[in-house]
């Protein structure tokens, strides 16, 4: 266990979870449904600190991994195709922990590329999967089918991690600097960010990461469009959030308009936060909670 686990989540246990093809690292703890919360780039399970506490408050077993290569989670060596880091392998990867844990469906939460994660997960074992919430998120393949100079210039990031073996020398040369411009540990919480650090100074998950990115120009893409073109949809109550600082809007309007072609029952609202709303913890487990419902917390 790190330092840093008891004092994030008090409460919870920390554990390493075997599958398949990875070994997790997951934080769990509280009582009742189980809610599991899916981090994005390039943090770990430890940006969930203030959410989760809030959900057990309300009654929910919480569930928080590192997604595989990422933080303390090991997963396997990428391949020529990407599938050892798509969705559907970190996908697998979830629907283990939470049986491991004694859970055969759950509710889940995805942000950022662990929205992706969830959207997977939800399409491909619907069965597990009670209800979806996705968070600052759109489809890989909708955003690229949409690409124009605007998105490019707004998420050149994605285009640049996918190149082979130029974006690993240059983060590679001083990942703090590359990664912590836009992590400030007042925001995040000092020890959040001192486990973000921790992680992003490894070039086994810097590698994993971007991985991950090379997946979704690839292999993500083509299982969406795989999707589609067999009418796959997400069944359950789908819950899609974004950040009202953040760009999802300025670039595509609604985003519930888009949804509407991928999720039979979708609602939705944007959140006063920047990228990382799991920073705006009170809004967000109220609009968790809501939707999943929850019991009222105790009164102080």
């Amino acid at each position: 266990m790190s330092i840093s686990d008891e004092a994030l989540f008090p409460g919870f246990t920390t554990t390493r979870i075997p599958t398949a093809e990875a070994d997790i690292l997951v934080r769990h703890g509280g009582s009742g449904p189980p809610v599991v919360l899916l981090h994005g780039h390039p943090r770990t399970s430890a940006t969930w600190h203030r959410v989760a506490p809030l959900l057990v408050e309300r009654g929910f077993t919480v569930i928080c991994p590192d997604l595989r290569g990422y933080g303390r989670s090991c997963g396997p060596a990428p391949t020529a195709d990407h599938a050892a880091h798509s969705k559907r392998a970190v996908a697998r990867d979830i629907r283990t922990v939470a049986e491991r844990l004694g859970h055969e469906s759950f509710r889940l939460v995805g942000h950022d590329r662990g929205s992706y994660v969830a959207l997977r997960l939800a399409l491909d074992h619907p069965e597990t999967v009670e209800q979806v919430a996705l968070l600052d998120c759109l489809p890989i393949s909708e955003h690229l089918r949409r690409c124009d100079a605007t998105f490019a210039a707004h998420w050149w990031h994605w285009f640049f991690f996918a190149q082979p073996d130029i974006p690993e020398r240059v983060i590679g040369a001083d990942p703090e600097a590359w990664y912590a411009p836009k992590a400030d540990p007042a925001t995040m919480g000092t020890a959040n960010h001192a486990e973000f650090l921790q992680a992003v100074r490894q070039p086994s998950v810097v590698r994993a990461m971007l991985e991950d990115y090379r997946a979704g120009l690839t292999i993500d893409r083509a299982h969406e469009e795989a999707d589609r073109a067999a009418g796959r949809r997400l069944r359950m109550p789908t819950l899609v959030l974004w950040s009202e600082r953040d760009d999802l809007e300025e670039l595509y309007g609604d985003p519930l308009r888009i949804w509407r072609d991928w999720a039979d029952d979708v609602r939705g609202h944007g959140i006063d936060s920047g990228h990382h709303m799991e920073e705006a913890p009170e809004p967000l487990a109220a609009a968790l909670a809501g939707f999943f419902g929850a019991t009222p917390p105790p009164r102080p």
